[in-house]
């Protein structure tokens, strides 16, 4: 079964649909950091893309895709059962400053027109909880975006069904609620929910885990404390050794890595001034875990930061954003490392990540560093499950 991933990033689904047994014909994703790690791991190490000639092997944005190429989209049709990913987030993220007037909203008409180009059999479209809630104005609440979607869908002959899932339920060691809307012209898109949850407790079978991973169960041997090495892809930096894995979680995360190298990838640590340090084992002794800090430490510190939160080592994490500094390692005075946050993600280690590792200032608003590209990603784990789920119903 054949399928194109939109808005691909890095790839964390297009990644787990290949894990359920799909073939991709081909990625669009703007970024030229997120598309080097999906075609480091997806094309370069394991040839998934069934690329065509008329389309260079490399990142594309989806206008110039549409207009350059519509002839050749329009071709596609009756070969692509599936087209998959949702466009960018951030306008309509609560997590961040919430703008109508973001100008990659408009990337929803985009999405909907190279649906009407390809018709492909049917449709996998994930956003951000705040997709589903209208914008403000004049007091009043306007239509939300998903809202749009669903009736444009529907309009183009699609049957179509949505709602929120916590990936936490689907053994990512993380509470991160998303929304996921399918569309399908073969049957009922109400299927696809019933079965992720109908499928779910053989699928943790076959992965020996649980719906209930902690973050220990994710990270434990990742710990600085294991020791250290020079960073394999930094100048002065160190990264982190394994120790051996201590849940059947880590165990799936490792399969398919060499035992070869102890170091995992992109495992490098933050090189944090002292007073730095000082002042997160501060935090971890004096704050709960999973809540961002009180008024007292910020205080003390003169902290204005919005978020820092001490993260739990006994339950999952909440939702990863794409600042490494909003979180603190349950039992390290340090940031959690990319491959951390990786883990978190569910991506295994043998997925190996490209580009810089962070960011800042007004670069941010064009450059997609590691820990961007994860932050951003549609974890692996889920994306399996439901690539599992759309060959069923299909």
């Amino acid at each position: 079964m054949q399928y194109i991933d939109l808005f691909s990033g890095c790839g964390g689904l297009s990644f787990g649909l290949q894990q359920s047994g799909w073939k991709g014909v081909f990625a669009v994703e703007k970024n030229p950091d997120a598309f080097l790690t999906l075609k480091h791991n997806l094309i370069d190490k394991h040839n998934h893309f069934d690329w065509p000639n008329w389309l260079e092997q490399k990142n594309h944005d989806i206008n110039a895709v549409i207009s350059q190429y519509s002839s050749e989209l329009k071709l596609l049709r009756g070969t692509v059962d599936l087209v998959a990913g949702g466009p960018p987030c951030q306008g309509f993220s609560m997590a961040g400053r919430r703008n109508e007037k973001d100008n990659r909203n408009k990337l929803i008409d985009s999405y909907i027109e190279f649906v009407k180009l390809v018709q492909p059999k049917t449709l996998f479209f994930e956003n951000v909880k705040g997709f589903t809630i209208g914008f403000k104005k004049d007091n009043k609440r306007g239509e939300a975006y998903s809202q749009y979607v669903w009736r444009e869908l529907e309009n183009l002959g699609y049957d179509v069904h949505g709602k929120i899932v916590n990936f936490s339920e689907f053994g990512v060691p993380q509470k991160r609620q998303r929304f996921i809307l399918v569309a399908t012209k073969a049957k009922k898109a109400q299927t696809f929910f019933d079965l992720i949850v109908k499928n779910r407790a053989n699928f943790f079978k076959s992965k020996k885990i649980t719906d209930k991973i902690s973050l220990s169960d994710a990270i434990s041997d990742l710990v600085k404390k294991n020791g250290t090495q020079a960073s394999p892809d930094t100048k002065s930096f160190q990264a982190g050794i394994y120790s051996k894995p201590k849940s059947n979680y880590q165990k799936l995360m490792r399969q398919g890595k060499s035992l070869a190298n102890k170091v995992a990838d992109s495992h490098r640590f933050a090189r944090h001034r002292a007073d730095t340090i000082e002042r997160f084992q501060y935090i971890l002794d004096h704050s709960k875990a999973n809540l961002t800090i009180s008024d007292a430490v910020r205080k003390k510190y003169s902290l204005k930061k919005h978020t820092i939160v001490p993260l739990c080592k006994e339950s999952c994490t909440p939702t990863l954003t794409t600042l490494p500094d909003d979180y603190i390692h349950y039992s390290e005075p340090r940031i959690l490392t990319v491959r951390e946050y990786a883990r978190i993600q569910s991506f295994p280690d043998s997925y190996e990540f490209k580009g810089k590792y962070t960011t800042g200032g007004n670069r941010r608003k064009f450059e997609v560093p590691r820990y961007t590209q994860i932050g951003n990603a549609i974890p692996p784990l889920f994306s399996e499950q439901a690539g599992l789920a759309l060959k069923e119903m299909l």
